[in-house]
């Protein structure tokens, strides 16, 4: 298995982040999430939303490949998404890694994150990580119509800032 390397994404990697975003997330939310928000990230957005978060931005390559990346803004990680060729490949874990760092460098003593309530895999991966689940709560999913909300399950981890 090749090395995984973790790098600061530029805006020349927000079509291979839409790549594996768009998939990514249809495995995650869909069937998991109110419609209206299913509605509001047709593939076309993607692209767009990755080079506008591309500052926040993190990416894991395989053998010169975007093969993941990680978003972070404060101490919120905000995505997590690995290729599916990649996953089950340590992808997930240098990302995972590499977030709670900047969160750290950010000076917060814990991260957080949102997961959808049914995406199962996701969540038993995070409490693997060590994540612990604090339970359901009302994410507010950003839409230009105003948050939708969405039921996530919270998970927060100690860091070291």
């Amino acid at each position: 298995m090749a090395p995984v390397a973790v790098r600061r994404a530029t805006p020349e990697d927000a079509r291979a982040v839409a790549r594996i975003w768009y998939p990514g997330w249809c495995d995650a939310h869909l069937g998991n999430v109110p419609q209206q928000l299913v509605d509001a990230r047709p593939e076309t957005t993607f692209e767009p939303r990755a080079l506008e978060h591309v500052q926040h931005t993190t990416v894991a390559t395989v053998d010169g490949e975007v093969a993941g990346f990680v978003m972070v803004v404060g101490d919120e990680v905000e995505q997590v998404y690995v290729s599916a060729d990649h996953r089950g490949s340590g992808v997930a874990r240098a990302l995972l890694a590499a977030a709670e760092q900047e969160v750290a460098a950010n000076g917060h003593a814990s991260a957080w994150l949102a997961v959808v309530a049914g995406n199962v895999r996701a969540r038993r991966f995070y409490e693997r990580q060590g994540w612990t689940d604090e339970g359901l709560f009302g994410h507010q999913a950003p839409h230009p119509d105003g948050p939708i909300p969405v039921p996530a399950h919270r998970y927060t981890k100690a860091v070291r800032p």
